[in-house]
């Protein structure tokens, strides 16, 4: 879990991190505690869509007024970390009219939604598999074009949505949709420790928080402060990192032995392997890398066999077996 939601950090066009398993594993927390590990962005001063004030939005309100010169005024935020309620009205996730404003002075004034806040950085669904269907299909339409369309109200607002989309579920109380599902890059199970240590090492460190939280935190804010700069190196080295012909061979063979549907799985298993080359300072993308992160990134791709194992890991690790190990 900890790795996927690192190489998401690093490379958001993987397609972002599902995270299901067992009730009080620390899915949440985990994934809450991802913010802090992230450098800050630069955005457009007061705009409620996080523009980048090098490459504002061309239909911003806020950054490209109607008849108006531009304000570019710039700041430096926190990575945007929303998250996504379960019982969100559509108002509240694509946006709608401000009505305390409309009744005020009669004018028609558009107030964003999640979806705007999200923009360029992460959108966090708990028990992602009991959203309901009317907000899966606003996520998928969203995710799919970057944008979010409102027409509604006599408005008709175009602004841009593009965020890791990062989702947590106990997948006993249901499935997720197919179309839902296909959008996330990698997909990690939790289970719960059966290491009698680990156990031990959970009760330590939750009693240590509890008694003293200052101290906790300053404890570990080195280790984190390591790892965020590791993160920021590894993207720095993501455009020079070498990818030769037979590891996209080998990727497409994988794939095409799993019976995946469509191409996202070769797209996230690549770009996967070249963010953990990243990661490791690693320049060149090889057989380790693929390995690593193959089961996350297609174990959850794959029709569904009666008459195979219940989980799709053992087939991922077979074709892994039959394209390495022959």
């Amino acid at each position: 879990m900890t790795q996927a939601l690192v190489l998401a950090a690093i490379d958001p066009r993987i397609g972002g991190v599902l995270v299901l398993g067992d009730r009080g594993t620390g899915k949440s927390t985990a994934i809450r505690a991802l913010a802090a590990l992230l450098p800050s962005i630069r955005v457009v001063a007061d705009c409620l869509y996080n523009c980048d004030p090098d490459c504002p939005a061309a239909d911003c309100p806020h950054c490209r007024p109607p008849g108006a010169a531009p304000r570019l005024r710039a700041q430096t935020v926190p990575v945007p970390t929303i998250d996504l309620p379960l019982g969100a009205t559509e108002d509240r996730v694509v946006g709608a009219l401000d009505l305390e404003r409309a009744l005020a002075d009669g004018a028609k004034r558009f107030e964003p939604g999640l979806l705007a806040r999200a923009h360029r950085g992460f959108l966090y669904i708990d028990e992602v598999n009991l959203l309901e269907d009317h907000l899966v299909d606003l996520l998928l339409d969203v995710a799919a074009s970057g944008e979010n369309l409102v027409e509604r109200e006599g408005l008709s607002i175009r602004h841009p949505s593009r965020f890791v989309l990062v989702g947590s579920g106990n997948p006993e109380e249901g499935d997720l949709r197919p179309q839902l599902l296909d959008r996330f890059g990698l997909a990690v199970e939790v289970t719960t420790p059966t290491v009698l240590a680990q156990r031990i090492e959970v009760l330590r460190r939750r009693e240590a928080f509890d008694t003293d939280p200052d101290a906790f935190l300053q404890h570990w804010s080195g280790p984190e402060l390591v790892l965020r700069e590791r993160i920021v190196a590894a993207r720095a080295r993501l455009a020079a990192v070498q990818t030769p012909e037979p590891v996209l061979e080998s990727v497409a063979r994988l794939c095409l032995s799993l019976g995946t549907d469509g191409l996202r799985g070769e797209l996230s298993l690549l770009r996967a392997a070249r963010a953990l080359a990243c990661f490791q300072d690693d320049p060149v993308v090889d057989e380790h890398h693929l390995r690593a992160v193959a089961i996350p990134a297609l174990r959850h791709r794959m029709r569904r066999n009666p008459l195979d194992e219940g989980s799709a890991t053992p087939r991922v690790e077979r074709a892994l077996a039959e394209l390495y190990d022959a």
